[in-house]
């Protein structure tokens, strides 16, 4: 069994295994949280229009912007430039597609009528060396501020390594550079993606699947209490 044949069989499986069973595990054990319940008389009945804390939240108030500026403009950039990278290029949306097929026996056109769009490659090149860049310079970043350099960890660091190594090798396989073999490269590519998959839901990369839960919630207790959004 060659590495590519590695990435693409068993080490795929065990990694959505991982990543499904992960995200369970996690989701399941935040909504068994126990919470104290709020016996104060709510200042707005309507709380639930603290949801918009959810919109509110995507973007700094102008009071912080001056210090927060910089995580807002390299996070903005990295998340564009990554979510772009994985849903617009061809062969992501052929993976996407065959994996699509496989669980309803159908494609995505079949279902819906449309194709899933895909973006040319010198537009994700670009945007994917935008993501690196961004990375890079977040880890610069928090190396170098006292503060954020404190507060970090061995979750921050492996999430961060994580995250770039996809990239990274994507493209070094698409530029046939590094010295090695493609198939080699595109091997180092998609097991790199399947680590960043099991330990999406073990890490901080959680949030992904709870920060909009996290600020809706946040939102209506703050409503509930009176408090400016």
């Amino acid at each position: 069994m060659t590495l590519l044949d590695f990435a693409r069989g068993p080490a795929l499986q065990w990694s959505v295994a991982i990543f499904v069973f992960g995200l369970l595990w996690r989701l399941v054990g935040v909504f068994l949280l126990r919470t104290k319940k709020d016996l104060s008389a709510p200042r707005n009945p309507a709380a639930w229009k603290g949801l918009r804390l959810i919109a509110l939240r995507s973007w700094p108030r102008k009071e912080f912007l001056e210090g927060t500026a910089f995580g807002e403009v390299m996070g903005y950039a990295f998340h564009l430039g990554f979510l772009v990278t994985l849903f617009f290029y061809v062969p992501h949306l052929l993976f996407f597609e065959s994996v699509f097929e496989g669980l309803i026996g159908t494609d995505f056109e079949g279902l819906f009528g449309f194709a899933w769009p895909a973006l040319p490659t010198g537009v994700i090149t670009f945007l994917s060396a935008v993501s690196i860049a961004a990375l890079v310079a977040v880890l610069v970043h928090r190396i170098t501020n006292p503060v954020k350099r404190l507060i970090s960890n061995f979750d921050d660091y492996l999430s961060w390594f994580l995250t770039a190594a996809p990239l990274v090798t994507g493209m070094l396989a698409y530029a046939h550079a590094g010295g090695l073999r493609y198939e080699t490269l595109l091997g180092l590519h998609i097991l790199s993606a399947e680590a960043l998959l099991a330990w999406f839901p073990f890490g901080k990369l959680i949030h992904a699947f709870t920060i909009f839960a996290a600020r809706g919630s946040t939102g209506m207790i703050f409503d509930r209490r009176g408090a400016s959004l």
